[in-house]
């Protein structure tokens, strides 16, 4: 009989977890944005505004996550005396 391989768990974390964090993973055509690390943002919505959401984003001819960063970044502008 053959010994039983180690497993990685399947959300195993790396070590390093401050480098693992800042690390980007970005496509290139995101990094033009201002900050090149990103942050995922989860809203609850109903059903019937997601397929609204969804097909907005189909007709303008963007993802659903380019068109509400878009969004955000148009109701919430960058102040000039905001510390981020």
């Amino acid at each position: 009989m053959s010994e039983r391989s180690i497993k990685r768990g399947f959300a195993s974390r790396p070590c390093d977890t401050e480098r693992w964090i800042k690390t980007s993973d970005a496509s290139p055509r995101r990094m033009d944005d201002a900050a090149a690390f990103t942050a995922r943002l989860t809203i609850d919505v109903t059903p019937a505004l997601r397929g609204r959401i969804k097909v907005a984003a189909f007709q303008r001819g963007v993802t659903v996550a380019d068109m509400l960063r878009e969004l955000l970044a148009r109701e919430f502008p960058t102040d000039t005396g905001d510390p981020s």
